[in-house]
């Protein structure tokens, strides 16, 4: 189907007849000042017979004029309709980039790496599968601060969590902080539809508001926070004097973590390895969608392109037939 995005330009098709019936006849050539090569064969008309084998450049004129009008008007090919299915639901994902998390505790593919490498890898398949809800991202440190509002590109979601790096918000970890600007964030969203996935390696060391009265304040507003406590129980440490077990997750507050989530009505979910992180998010995968009418809309391809193109080759050889008459 071919629809017109400024169909009233077709107004503008007579106007070269207009300029030859209303203005003066041109100058002649060594007078003029500038010279449009179709509509001079159009004012030429006017002022002097034009002879049968000089005709061409009049209708070549014409049919050039009439083709940027043609693209004037924008043509558009529509598509048939296609259904996109929303699920309706807001979704913000808080990120932990305090300096605890480059602790490698986790492995992938038989590898050491650090926590939020382990995050990224997890969070982004996450992040793809989550088709038909609306994506944001925070991330927080020191300081918290929106990376993400709220969208359905998830492919940027995904970039910019790729992208971010440990003590890019501080060194201190803002759980309060981060709660409270995700309220900030989805307070004016559907009530039944808002969800805070928030992760972390530690315990609250910074931030104006405590992560229980920023739980509070989320329980009053319809805000479901699902907590992940990320790190290991337990980890070889090799040194000179010998292999020693430590725990690196020591300063993970899960209690604070377990408070929230039972607050608002969420989860509170432990992360020891990456396995487990994987299953968390698969199980938040499973999380029952708000059902919305469908939406549908109609891929456009725009064809203006095509007359405009012509147009100008109409007019170029206007222009060197007027040079070789010359």
């Amino acid at each position: 189907m071919i629809h017109l995005v400024w169909p009233w330009l077709i107004l503008m098709l007579p106007l070269p007849w207009l300029i030859r019936r209303l203005l003066p006849p041109l100058l002649p050539a060594e007078q003029a000042a500038m010279k449009v090569p179709f509509l001079e064969d159009f004012a030429d008309g006017g002022t002097r017979a034009v002879s049968r084998p000089r005709q061409w450049p009049l209708r070549l004129a014409a049919l050039a004029w009439l083709l940027l009008v043609a693209a004037g008007m924008r043509p558009q090919w529509l598509g048939d309709p296609i259904e996109q299915t929303v699920s309706g639901r807001d979704l913000m994902l808080a990120i932990d980039l305090s300096g605890s998390m480059e602790e490698q505790d986790f492995v992938i593919n038989k590898q050491q790496v650090d926590r939020l490498t382990a995050a990224k890898w997890v969070a982004g398949d996450f992040i793809e599968r989550r088709v038909g809800d609306r994506m944001g991202l925070i991330l927080f440190g020191t300081q918290a601060y929106l990376q993400t509002p709220l969208t359905f590109d998830r492919k940027t979601v995904k970039t910019l969590l790729q992208e971010s790096f440990i003590n890019m918000a501080g060194e201190n970890t803002a759980i309060g902080d981060a709660i409270g600007l995700a309220i900030k964030r989805l307070k004016n969203q559907p009530a039944n539809s808002r969800v805070l996935i928030l992760m972390t390696d530690g315990a609250n060391t910074a931030g104006e508001v405590s992560p229980l009265k920023a739980a509070e304040l989320a329980a009053e507003h319809h805000l479901k926070i699902y907590t992940i406590g990320i790190g290991a129980d337990e980890m070889i440490v090799r040194s000179l004097f010998g292999a020693r077990k430590v725990n690196p997750s020591r300063d993970l507050d899960e209690k604070t973590l377990l408070d929230i989530a039972q607050k608002t009505g969420g989860r509170y979910f432990r992360a020891r390895n990456t396995r487990e992180l994987d299953n968390i998010y698969l199980l938040l995968d499973k999380l029952e969608p708000i059902n919305k009418d469908s939406q549908f809309f109609r891929p456009r391809r725009e064809l203006f392109y095509w007359p405009l193109g012509l147009a100008l080759v109409l007019a170029g050889a206007i222009g060197l037939s007027r040079l070789r008459g010359s």
